[in-house]
């Protein structure tokens, strides 16, 4: 949950009510595939309610991960434009928000304050992410971001999120 909590905390009112607007609140039941292995990826998620599982084919489809409350699915091939490296399906039934990548991509290029708010974000969870995975090959505990100050304006914002998804 830390990890869409510090991301929401780094972005401000304009910036959610944006996502609101142009991103859905999606129900996914179990085993159906968000994100195939190779293939585009058109969407960013944020996981709300469930559980995902993140398969490899190159480990022979076995799974590699689950993704929590919280997770972000999709910022891999978002930021560097390659098809994903693995599977994500849905493990149990699930929602998500999702968020067209060529509209958030629009508003990147155009609006320098978002877009600078948005990639320090997203770069602070890609390297909460990576530092994770080294410690567990480690075998050390996993590391967890540091929310600061802004956990609590985080949570609200999530919360308002929510519920203006729920209202949507």
């Amino acid at each position: 949950m830390k990890k869409v909590l510090f991301i929401l905390g780094e972005l401000i009112e304009e910036d959610i009510d944006w996502l609101v607007e142009i991103g859905d609140r999606q129900l996914i039941p179990p085993a159906m595939v968000l994100i195939q292995e190779g293939r585009c990826v058109e969407t960013l998620y944020i996981l709300l309610e469930g559980e995902l599982s993140v398969l490899a084919q190159s480990l022979g489809g076995r799974e590699i991960a689950r993704l929590n409350r919280g997770e972000i699915v999709g910022e891999m091939s978002f930021v560097d434009s390659r098809p994903p490296s693995a599977t994500v399906r849905a493990a149990q039934a699930s929602q998500v928000f999702a968020i067209p990548q060529a509209q958030l991509a629009a508003k990147l290029d155009r609006d320098v304050g978002f877009a600078s708010r948005f990639y320090r974000a997203l770069a602070m969870f890609l390297s909460n992410r990576l530092r994770s995975t080294v410690g567990q090959l480690g075998d050390r505990k996993e590391t967890t971001l540091d929310l600061n100050d802004s956990s609590k304006l985080a949570q609200s914002r999530l919360e308002s999120l929510l519920r203006r998804l729920q209202e949507k």
